[in-house]
């Protein structure tokens, strides 16, 4: 009896001595796995395709976050999903603990970059843009505007304004052509729209007409409540079989060779952009107009206006006939030459 009795307690000793060493176990490693990353500052951490949960506790130690990766993995063993980790690149705020940066990874909600496109600014821009973003897959940088309308489907050579500016997230690794998709196909579902609310009798004999005369808009100003009435002079205009004449369209056609101002020899030269020239619309549009232009071309205001100047604040001076526009004008040659006076 009184070896049995011996033996029983020696087991319960071992016992104890087990749960405690267990509960010393699991608190020094709750310890580790809440510990703070060592993080000076909000990051980014790409975890690469393919990559075992070794070589990630191993890239947290080539950074400097992590000394030793023992009870990483003592944890993964006890939590084998904790170890699910997806390949991305994700955003780290400051204060983050192991635990938190486990659950961040085995979620894959990787981190949403942006880009922002501006109403009025012409594809070359779109495409310079692109360059410059971070973490993006650059599969255009050899490609021509006309390679690039045809892996788009764009019937037109030139595909300027046909992608609509706005603000566009992705995730590390999206192609640049991917984004160009996304914008194009919400220019076409965007322009289908207001094309099928336009009010009546336009001279406009297609959506694509449209597009290029929200563009001409969008450049020639940048207050949303003037698009209306400038739309409605250009309207006014082609009703009466008017030559547009306006110098954003100019200095499209002119590419490379504007260098600031517009000289009376751009303007005598018949090129396919120049209204001052030719009649009607151009035949492409001249930047990316956003929805405000859009609208405005086809819900003109009804004005008697043929003609509109700056005042050299943003707003312009409408005017129905020629001598109520060259007044305007002179007035505005005063203004600007008081200025520079000044």
């Amino acid at each position: 009896m009184l070896k049995v009795s011996t033996l029983l307690k020696g087991l319960i000793f071992a016992f104890f001595i087990a749960i405690i060493a267990m509960g010393v176990f699991f608190t020094v490693l709750k310890g580790h796995i809440d510990k703070t990353v060592p993080i000076s500052k909000a990051q980014l951490i790409t975890i690469e395709p393919g990559s075992s949960f070794q070589k990630f506790t191993q890239q947290l130690v080539d950074n400097g976050w992590l000394e030793e990766p023992f009870w990483l993995k003592a944890y993964i063993r006890l939590f084998p999903n904790a170890a699910q980790i997806k390949a991305g690149t994700y955003y780290l705020p400051e204060k983050l603990t192991f635990k938190e940066l486990l659950f961040i990874l085995v979620q894959g909600k990787e981190h949403q970059f942006e880009v922002t496109f501006i109403e009025g600014t012409t594809f070359k821009e779109w495409l310079n843009l692109l360059k410059k973003q971070p973490y993006l897959s650059h599969q255009l940088d050899d490609k021509s505007p006309e390679e690039i309308a045809n892996l788009l489907g764009i019937e037109q050579k030139n595909p300027e304004g046909w992608f609509f500016p706005d603000t566009y997230a992705y995730t590390a690794n999206t192609s640049d052509l991917t984004l160009l998709k996304r914008a194009h196909q919400k220019m076409l579902t965007t322009l289908a729209q207001v094309w099928q609310e336009r009010d009546d009798n336009l001279p406009y004999e297609n959506a694509y007409q449209v597009l290029v005369m929200a563009s001409i808009i969008e450049k020639e100003t940048s207050k949303r409540e003037e698009q209306p009435v400038i739309a409605g002079v250009f309207i006014n205009r082609l009703r009466k079989n008017m030559r547009l004449q306006t110098d954003p369209t100019v200095i499209y056609g002119l590419g490379e060779r504007y260098q600031g101002d517009i000289k009376r020899t751009h303007l005598k030269e018949k090129t396919a952009y120049n209204t001052y020239r030719i009649k009607g619309l151009p035949p492409t549009p001249i930047a990316m107009p956003g929805i405000s232009a859009l609208k405005a071309s086809v819900h003109p205001a009804q004005t008697d206006f043929l003609y509109f100047v700056s005042q050299g604040n943003g707003y312009h001076v409408f005017s129905a006939t020629l001598a109520e526009h060259n007044q305007a004008v002179r007035q505005y040659l005063l203004q600007s030459k008081a200025k520079n006076k000044h």
